[in-house]
């Protein structure tokens, strides 16, 4: 890998983390068309992903420090309620990713077609929710507005969607947003919590492959040129503040079913040449 490619991975990843088309699915595309090889590339996504973590934190700044302020208050208030349901949301994909995780990359493995397959999935899941989404109240049962416009029982569903987003090709932020509005969240409320819910389990995620790169003596960056993983994790960083509030507006106002239209198209194009 030269740094022009770094560079072109890292506006791949961080334009497709947040934009509902799987980021992950994209770095492998984009890998095969340029042609770069396996060797550092472990480590190369583990950048890439670090540096859309930093951008969301960027861009979510001041919710995120009210949202500590309130926490350590030690109250239940609306922050530590929106905290605990972050929580909640994060246990389905806390337990795939300590338990299942080999099992999980040995199923789906490299394959393009694989890829191809989750984003068809991912476009049938963004349809829905353009369709069927938003109909009902965030308290369906109580008839009474819940707490910070989602329910326990709502983010823990959300939870369960990003925990079946492990597949390549299966969109983690289409696939939150999409599950929390069939699940009748508003709009405006999924745009930060789809996101928000996002960073533990991607640290986390990436500080496993770390510690597994580490554990077979590799070394960091897998020879990779420190120009490499600079470039990436620059260009991943710009792109991914630009993505970030280019998918917040969508979410709020837009329709998702243009993206389900971009993934079957994506699909389709694997499918023929892969």
């Amino acid at each position: 890998m030269d740094w022009l490619q770094a560079l072109l991975l890292g506006l791949v990843q961080g334009l497709t983390e947040f934009l509902p088309v799987s980021s992950s699915g994209h770095l492998m595309i984009f890998k095969e068309l340029l042609g770069v090889d396996a060797e550092g590339f472990l480590d190369f996504t583990v950048t890439v992903h670090l540096a859309t973590v930093l951008s969301t934190l960027v861009v979510f700044w001041k919710p995120v420090c009210r949202l500590l302020a309130g926490l350590f208050k030690f109250k239940y208030n609306d922050e530590t309620d929106y905290v605990f349901k972050l929580v909640v949301s994060m246990v389905p994909v806390a337990l795939v990713g300590l338990l299942l995780k080999d099992k999980v990359e040995a199923l789906f493995g490299d394959s393009l077609t694989v890829v191809a397959c989750c984003l068809l999935v991912t476009a049938l899941l963004l349809f829905l929710s353009d369709r069927f989404g938003g109909r009902k109240s965030p308290a369906a049962s109580g008839g009474t507005e819940v707490r910070n416009g989602i329910s326990y029982l709502q983010a823990f569903a959300v939870g369960i969607g990003q925990a079946f987003a492990v597949a390549p090709g299966l969109s983690r932020s289409g696939t939150t947003i999409a599950t929390g509005l069939l699940c009748g969240v508003k709009r405006e409320v999924m745009a930060q919590f789809s996101f928000l819910m996002v960073l533990v389990p991607i640290i986390g995620e990436q500080l496993l492959d770390l510690v597994k790169g580490l554990s077979d003596e590799a070394a960091l960056g897998g020879g990779l040129p420190l120009s490499c993983l600079v470039a990436g994790f620059l260009a991943a960083f710009v792109s991914g503040l630009f993505a970030c509030r280019v998918m917040i507006a969508i979410v709020r106002k837009a329709r998702l079913s243009w993206f389900a239209l971009y993934c079957v198209v994506a699909a389709v194009l694997i499918f023929i040449f892969a």
